[in-house]
Formats: C-alpha cells, structure tokens, sequence
C-alpha cells in the first residue's frame, strides 16, 4: 500500500527527524566531554582562551595530541599565550591540573577509581534519560500537529494511523542509537 504524504505532512516529519538526530547528536557531544579516564582531547572542546582579548577555541590555536593512554600534550602556536591557556584550562573545571614546562602543556588523566566509574556510568545514564525525555518529546508534539491537521480535515483517520506508525518507527530508531551509545560509553567507562 504506497502512502503519499502532502508536502506540509513530509516538512513535519523532517523536522521532527532532524530534531531527533540533533538530540542525539548533542548526547554524542555531552558524552565526550566524560573523563573515562583515557586521554581525550574532546575533554577540551568547550575550553576557550582569552586570547588578545577574544575568547578563542583552544583547538584553534593549538596541536592537541595524545601521547599515551593517560596523556595529552597541548602544544600552543603562540608561546605567548601559554599562561592564558593554562588558565583557561584550569578555570574549565575539568578536574584534571595542567603542567606548563613553558614550551608544552600536559594533562595527565589520572586512573579511574572503581566508584569513580560507577559514577561516571550514573551520569551517563542519567544523560541518555534527558535525550529519551526530549526524543519523546518531540514525538509528542509532532503527533499533536497531525491530529491537529485531521480535526481541520487536512488528513484522514487512515493517513493519521499511518503516518503515527512512520512517527513511532522514527522515535523506536532514534532511542536505539541513543541506547547504543550509552552501551558503548559505558563499556568504555567500565573497561580498566
């Protein structure tokens, strides 16, 4: 049985496609701002330098390298600005103490303690809840604008039935890779 979707019904689901997958995307963002106790450098994507008075990404101006499973090497293209990224560093609460030898910036990530992890996979978790809750919610309010165009008689019953399953397949799949994700952080969390 082929549907044809109007074109205001194909904009709607669009939409609400692409807000899920925004979601998601942010939870995978969020995620990477977890210390799991490897060397990270997306631990330093929100770190912004006061950099001749412009607040400038730390990535922009410098080389971020792992140099072994626990450390990362931040080598700044202007030595000038090597105290304002130490600062910078320190003031992004990253729990973890950068040491400047004034050529090279070190982050050293300690190992993680067995609670610590656990506590590590709580937030995580609780983070995944909040991007199911907001999935959900825009299913919610996507299913409320077709019922919305049935009672104004853009659609029929029969295309609202079918278009609530194509809304509830797209949200099904959505909270899937939300749940892969968290799978694979947690194991990734969990693995000493």
């Amino acid at each position: 049985m082929g549907f044809e979707y109007s074109d205001e019904v194909t904009e709607i689901l669009l939409s609400m496609s692409e807000k899920m997958e925004k979601s998601v995307s942010v939870l995978k963002t969020d995620f990477n701002m977890v210390r799991a106790g490897r060397a990270n450098p997306h631990i330093l994507d929100r770190v912004f330098v006061d950099y001749y008075g412009t607040k400038t990404p730390l990535n922009q101006m410098a080389n971020i390298t792992v140099s072994d499973a626990r450390t990362l090497v931040i080598s700044v293209w202007d030595a000038s600005a090597l105290k304002n990224v130490e600062k910078a560093i320190l003031e992004a609460n990253i729990g973890i103490t950068p040491i400047n030898d004034g050529k090279i910036i070190r982050l050293v990530f300690p190992e993680l303690t067995e609670e610590r992890r656990k506590e590590l996979v709580k937030q995580i978790k609780k983070m995944s809840e909040e991007c199911k809750v907001a999935v959900r919610n825009i299913r919610r309010d996507s299913l409320d604008v077709f019922k919305k165009m049935k009672n104004d008689k853009k659609i029929t019953e029969d295309d609202l039935a079918f278009i609530e399953k194509e809304v509830e397949k797209t949200c099904s799949k959505t909270i899937e890779s939300i749940d892969n994700l968290l799978k694979d952080k947690g194991k990734e969390i969990l693995t000493v």
